[in-house]
């Protein structure tokens, strides 16, 4: 018995070496060809002969399929390996037919190995070996590409059906997932181990080889400009040790095709129409670590605008003052960016008239002799639209009210795309959703009709933090807090902080209503206690100066009065507690050591005068104009704020404290943001004056400037200040005054008047840096604080006249410590050696308020070195500073550093070069 077999090793060949083949065993035809014998030659008339007729072949015989079985299936049923083919029982099969059966079975990818036997017969058997299913896919040696990336897209499984072809197909799809990553020197070796029950593992053995980097980018036919700023308008980059983290100098055919793309645009700004690449040939070095990437170029002449012109089929359209609008002009040189913003810019007009889907095409007339494009702006007929619906979607916590009371239009208006971009920059400044939201225009049920899609991703809007840092300004800090900035979804902000530190500790309370009862009115309270230390160095030593606690709470609304208009109303009550450290700057009174009087001398005049307990009560208000496209990061946009507060709705303190502030952002182009933020104020005492030399609003009320507000300076380090110089005696006996700024005292006295202004600018960050989380900054701060009464001096030193010298020495100050009587104090030793105080100038008290005894005693004092004070500061002469700074919201929280330079200072002015702050979230 013949049997006609093929295996998938040799499937191809055999079937066609089949296709010519005739079956083994089969007669071609019945007919036997007759032996050669010759007739008897007789003679006959020509006429009457007649030729022998030619013989008649017999019909071939046809073989019919008498039975038809399966041999070898295992998990597939015979009824199925059937179906793969067309035989069937009493069907009539002949060569051809037999051929195209076992080409079938082998295209189905089932089998391993496929033969038929029973040719001869017409009781065909069907002889196969299943493809084994596979167990495990295993992956060895990959590295830089995680396992599951590279599992996501092969499409060999467990418990699927092996193939090679399948295998061949895998193994193309690593080598271009590592392609994507420019390691073209990647290896793949697929592995097939045999298990068990027709069972095998496959396993991807992977070289992954070194990233095929970019050696040199070369350009051919450029003239106008060089290599380099061509280079520069290129993604892809040559590989350098400068760029050794970079991720643009490995090879990626996408990114070839994108750089052509930048190459034309940039030559299109630069008025070169006819630029064009004509070839972009990457070559792969010999050893594939490398490749030399090609262009030629053709850049043609540089193009002028000629006319531009608009022709608008929407009669509500003056097409010589849309035309006036454009950026695109006569005579400047041809740009296709301006063009486009053109488009955008007719655009945005059509939507304020209430065109939504308007279609403005750019028509280019290209006048190769005198070198300039005019172009027509052509603006297609369109129907006023309306706002069929608003749709909201996406928001799982936040209430639909809280997205569309934002959104200002409402269903029935007319389309108007300045209301579409307000009501975009209103929801992204609530802060409770992904940034780059966006309004979708979708065509409604009728031509005239839109519908306004606000598909949003909700982010988390609780805040839970606990924090640890070191800051300049007040060394270690604890910090814990808990906001919730959507409470119930309803926007509502609810939330709850403690600080803590060497100088400082607060406490605060806050919730914010933005909509009461569902109407445009904002509601909120606070309570607080805060207890804040004033300082100065003194030496490495930061002393504190003042201590002042204070415990109240605040109630505030708002109403808006247009769409960029607000009013805001507060009412505040705050009890303070200011003191000094009575062990650094009180006096003793009597034989107890009880201290309770301020001592001039040690704390300053002005310090004395500030110490109390009072009761402040204020009423105040705020008229604000807010344009700014976001409240968390503007790019755009203007703020203006103009306050007032009231202090004197009783309580102990009277004043008004005026307050105006303002912020510009301007998009420069290519990412880059300038923004300028200034502010000034005044306070008003309306009290009575406190006595000579005492300025009217207390220490506490006044204006302070320093760090952070102005960079370059220390905390308060801007504007009045009593410095206390202090006289030492140097190497050759002469009295002279402290020179080291660290062993002088400098109080800050604050101001009742300042003003601030901000200047910043933050350049433009690639993807990957935008990823860490920084945000750099150059900036220029100018500033002042000033206008306070001077104060008098603390103290007259006496002096004497050195009789060697001839030089006027300063004495200390000896003033007698006395009881609360006013009685000078002395101190005696006792019998058993122990010192006492007693008013006895000589001798033992006797116990009936009489002295015994004629020994005299120690006077008791108290002894002040000499010091020189000085008033300076109090100027409104602008201070100045330059310097660049960097946030960076870094895996230990949030990180600010600066470094600014003071260029100019005023006398007295505390000068500092770094600042930073960090702390740790989670």
């Amino acid at each position: 018995m013949k049997v006609i077999k093929v295996t998938t090793f040799g499937a191809r060949a055999a079937a066609t070496l089949l296709a010519g083949t005739m079956l083994s065993g089969v007669p071609l035809a019945n007919a036997q060809t007759a032996p050669n014998t010759a007739a008897p030659k007789t003679k006959t008339p020509a006429l009457a002969a007649t030729p022998a007729p030619a013989p008649v072949p017999a019909p071939a015989p046809q073989h019919v399929i008498k039975s038809l079985r399966v041999e070898g299936s295992q998990r597939i049923e015979p009824e199925t390996v059937l179906s793969y083919t067309k035989l069937r029982t009493g069907q009539v099969y002949t060569n051809e037919i037999l051929d195209q059966a076992l080409r079938d079975l082998l295209a189905s990818d089932l089998f391993a190995d496929v033969s038929i036997a029973g040719v001869e017969t017409g009781d065909i058997t069907i002889r196969i070996r299943e493809n084994p299913i596979i167990n495990r896919v295993l992956l060895e040696g990959n590295k830089t590409l995680k396992s599951d990336k590279i599992t996501k897209e092969i499409k060999l499984a467990p418990r699927q059906i092996f193939t090679r072809t399948a295998v061949r197909q895998d193994v193309a799809r690593i080598i271009e997932l590592y392609r994507r990553q420019g390691r073209f020197a990647a290896r793949i070796e697929p592995k097939m181990v045999s298990l068990d029950q027709n069972r095998v593992d496959i396993v991807f053995e992977i070289s992954e080889g070194p990233k095929s980097k970019v050696r040199a980018i070369n350009i051919i036919g450029n003239t106008v400009f060089s290599d380099s700023k061509l280079r520069e308008q290129m993604v892809t980059k040559q590989a350098r040790l400068t760029r050794f983290f970079s991720s643009n100098t490995s090879y990626d055919q996408d990114r070839l095709a994108y750089d052509q793309q930048k190459l034309r645009q940039f030559y299109l700004t630069e008025g070169y129409a006819d630029f064009r690449v004509t070839s972009a040939v990457a070559e792969l070095t010999p050893d594939k670590k490398d490749f030399i990437i090609t262009y030629v170029v053709e850049e043609g002449p540089r193009y002028k605008f000629g006319d531009i012109t608009v022709d608008s089929d929407i009669r509500d359209f003056d097409n010589n003052k849309l035309a006036a609008t454009l950026v695109a002009k006569k005579g400047e040189w041809f740009n296709a960016k301006k063009v486009e913003d053109s488009v955008t810019s007719l655009n945005e007009s059509a939507g304020l008239f209430g065109y939504a889907f308007t279609d403005v095409n750019p028509d280019y007339q290209r006048d190769a002799d005198n070198l300039t494009m005019s172009v027509n702006f052509h603006i297609a007929e369109a129907k006023r639209t309306y706002v069929e619906r608003i749709e909201v979607t996406g928001n799982r916590n936040t209430q639909d009210k809280v997205i569309r009371r934002e959104i200002r239009m409402a269903e029935g208006d007319a389309f108007n795309s300045f209301q579409i971009k307000r009501s975009q920059d209103r929801i992204n400044s609530l802060g409770f959703f992904q940034d780059k939201f966006e309004i979708k225009n979708e065509q409604g049920s009728a031509p005239d009709r839109v519908i306004l899609n606000a598909n949003v991703e909700e982010k988390p809007t609780g805040e839970l933090s606990l924090s640890a840092g070191y800051s300049s300004l007040e060394r270690f800090i604890i910090q814990a807090g808990i906001t919730q900035r959507n409470f119930r979804g309803k926007g509502q902000e609810l939330r709850a902080n403690v600080d803590y530190s060497v100088y400082s500790k607060s406490i605060q309370l806050g919730f914010t209503e933005p909509y009461l009862f569902d109407k445009n009115i904002a509601l909120g309270v606070d309570v607080f206690r805060r207890d804040y230390n004033s300082f100065n160095y003194l030496g490495d030593q930061r002393q504190t100066t003042y201590s002042q606690v204070s415990t109240g709470f605040q109630v505030r609304f708002g109403v808006p009065l247009t769409e960029y208009w607000s009013l805001s109303g507060r009412y505040g009550l705050t009890y303070d507690q200011v003191g000094l450290d009575k062990a650094t700057y009180y006096s003793d009174t009597n034989s107890d050591g009880i201290v309770d009087t301020c001592d001039p001398l040690k704390a300053g005049r002005y310090l004395c005068e500030a110490i109390g307990n009072r009761v402040t009560s204020a009423v105040g208000y705020s008229l604000v104009f807010n344009s700014l496209n976001s409240g968390l990061r503007p790019t755009a946009g203007q703020r203006l704020v103009f306050s007032q507060d009231f202090a004197g709705l009783g309580g102990d303190v009277r004043y008004i404290r005026s307050r105006i502030e303002g912020s510009k952002y301007w998009n420069l182009g290519k990412g880059f943001i300038f923004s300028i933020n200034a502010e000034g104020g005044y306070i008003k005492s309306l009290e009575k004056s406190r006595g000579p030399g005492i300025d009217p609003v207390r220490i506490t009320d006044r204006f302070y400037l320093g760090e952070p507000q102005i960079r370059g300076f220390d905390i308060r380090g801007v504007g009045p200040r009593v410095q206390r110089i202090p006289y030492i005696t140097d190497s050759n006996g002469d009295q002279i005054l402290q020179t080291d700024r660290n062993q002088i005292v400098d109080d800050a006295l604050g101001g009742r008047a300042y003003y601030m202004v901000r200047f910043e600018i933050e350049p433009p960050l690639s993807g990957g840096v935008r990823e860490l989380g920084l945000r750099p900054s150059i900036f220029m701060d100018v500033g002042a604080v000033f206008g306070i009464k001077r104060p008098l001096p603390t103290a007259t030193f006496p002096t004497h006249v050195d009789p060697t010298t001839g030089k006027t020495i300063v004495d200390p100050i000896i003033t007698p410590i006395t009881d609360s009587s006013g009685h000078p104090l002395y101190g005696y030793t006792l019998p058993d050696g122990t010192g006492s105080t007693t008013t006895c100038p000589a001798g033992l008290p006797d116990g009936n308020g009489g002295c015994n005894g004629v020994t005299p005693n120690s006077a008791l004092t108290n002894t002040i070195s000499p010091f020189l004070e000085r008033f300076l500061g109090d100027s409104p002469k602008p201070r100045l500073s330059i310097g660049f700074g960097v946030n960076w919201n870094s895996p230990f929280g949030p990180l600010r550093i600066d470094i600014a330079k003071a260029l100019l200072h005023q006398k007295g002015d505390d000068t500092k070069l770094v600042t930073f702050n960090v702390g740790t979230q989670f």
